[in-house]
């Protein structure tokens, strides 16, 4: 009563606009078609995750840009773990695969310590040596707080690509060992404009919502 599948297809391939066995299914008919359409929706939504993160962190790599493309934390609840899966399988990178990987401080993070660097501190007292802590920042000013409180990353968020790239510089000139993360509203079209030799990481949620699903569908031999 087992169900097996045999792969003809290694998960990093990529196929023309063509149709292909990309598996072989067997087992008990009624089994497979019990699981048959579950199975098809979390294939068709993963691939399309890794076929987005495919195309995005290979534009980056032909722009001559070094750094990572990642992913975010706008995952779809209940389906984090495949859609983080699928950013791996296409050459993104995940951000952070959940909560425990490293500590992000936001705003709001932020207003409850009463300063960043207050936050910074207590993340650091919290979390101890051996995570990384992470501050979104909205000016140069707040970054610097931050790498000086004891940051790891810097996230410049919603800055224009102009002042991104200059205050990166600035930031990088004092803390070059700081990880700079540019953020907010960045797609695959517009990422050009924020990739710089100052920037470490390029985040963007377009890869895990609204991306488009793959069609897969389970035909019977007959």
């Amino acid at each position: 009563d087992e169900i097996a599948v045999e792969g003809a297809y290694k998960e990093i391939a990529s196929t023309e606009n063509e149709k292909i066995c990309l598996a072989t299914v067997s087992g008990p008919v009624y089994r497979i078609l019990r699981g048959e359409r579950t199975a098809l929706n979390i294939l068709s939504r993963c691939s399309g995750v890794a076929t987005l993160s495919h195309e995005t962190s290979s534009h980056a790599k032909r722009l001559g840009w070094e750094g990572y493309v990642a992913g975010t934390r706008k995952t779809t609840p209940g389906f984090r773990v495949v859609e983080k899966y699928g950013l791996l399988v296409g050459g993104a990178a995940t951000h952070r695969l959940d909560l425990s990987q490293m500590v992000m401080l936001k705003d709001n993070h932020v207003w409850s310590c009463g300063s960043i660097e207050n936050a910074v501190k207590l993340a650091r007292k919290a979390a101890g040596f051996s995570q990384k802590i992470e501050v979104e920042c909205q000016s140069l000013d707040e970054a610097l707080e931050a790498a000086g409180a004891g940051a790891d990353i810097v996230m410049l968020d919603n800055f224009t690509p102009d002042q991104l790239r200059k205050d990166a510089e600035i930031f990088k000139t004092k803390y070059p060992n700081v990880l700079v993360e540019a953020s907010g509203g960045i797609t695959k079209e517009s990422m050009a404009e924020f990739l710089g030799r100052h920037i470490d990481i390029v985040s963007t949620s377009s890869m895990i919502q609204g991306y488009p699903c793959v069609d897969f569908s389970l035909k019977i031999v007959h």
